[in-house]
């Protein structure tokens, strides 16, 4: 075990170790240089908020007819037509492949999170926990070129469960060969990767705030960080408790001994 018992870090992809929503936003400019060719009078701006919408309300079913990319292309030629462009499923095929490709294409690892997570796993087994259906987010990995920096990569839509459900963290602990209490969880989401932390009972939480928001009262994680470079300041910091707590533990355990000896 590493660092008085922890030995094993799970994280989180999207806003955590890579810039999804900035690739969103890049994606979108794309999308409304090709519609500025395309049309004459439209409000492009409100064709990519209202297929924005419904990616966040999507709730895709893999065991149906249809693929991840079939939903998406629909999500744009429903937006087209709401926003009262009259064109066929070409047009929405167009936006969707150059949302996505942009999206794929502007997505990576940073080089200095590069550095950290080899030097981190030097010393640490790292997994990566994402929620998402299965070809978006192997799509995502596989732009980004990251899959042999973890011991495991766990796809949410590949289980029956996603973060925050306990049943996808324990098959990551079995993955690794270790217990809750020898893992931390690192994201940005209260939601699904702090609450799911501690739902399955990590030693520690580290929650990436690059807002410096306050957390709600009803989630609380253990650290509070802008960025995952600054990681290794809370293992240090945690390594210094562990060692104290273990220190205490010893000393209280000797000095009740030798009060019997006495």
């Amino acid at each position: 075990m590493a660092d008085c018992g922890i030995s094993a870090i799970l994280f989180d992809l999207d806003n955590t170790l890579v810039d999804t929503a900035g690739a969103g936003k890049v994606a979108f400019q794309e999308v409304g240089n090709l519609l500025k060719c395309k049309l004459d009078h439209a409000n492009i701006n409100d064709i990519c908020v209202r297929f924005g919408k419904k990616l966040l309300k999507e709730s895709f079913n893999p065991s149906a007819s249809q693929t991840i990319d079939e939903v998406r292309i629909n999500h744009w030629q429903e937006a087209l037509q709401e926003a009262g462009v009259d064109a066929g499923q070409d047009l929405a095929l167009e936006c969707y492949y150059t949302w996505k490709n942009t999206r794929l294409q502007t997505l990576s690892l940073p080089p200095e999170y590069l550095a950290l997570l080899k030097k981190l796993r030097s010393s640490y087994k790292l997994l990566l926990l994402t929620n998402g259906d299965t070809q978006t987010q192997r799509e995502k990995v596989e732009a980004v070129g990251c899959e042999e920096l973890f011991d495991a990569v766990v796809v949410g839509g590949e289980h029956a469960e996603q973060k925050p459900a306990t049943s996808i963290f324990m098959h990551c602990f079995e993955l690794l060969g270790v217990q809750p209490h020898e893992c931390i969880m690192v994201g940005d989401s209260l939601d699904t990767d702090i609450q799911g932390g501690i739902n399955a009972g990590v030693r520690a939480t580290v929650w990436i705030n690059k807002k410096n928001t306050p957390p709600p009262q009803n989630i609380t994680p253990d650290y509070n960080i802008p960025c995952v470079l600054d990681l290794p300041d809370i293992l240090a910091n945690l390594r210094c408790y562990l060692l104290h707590k273990a220190n205490s533990l010893f000393s209280r355990a000797y000095q009740s001994e030798m009060s019997q000896i006495q």
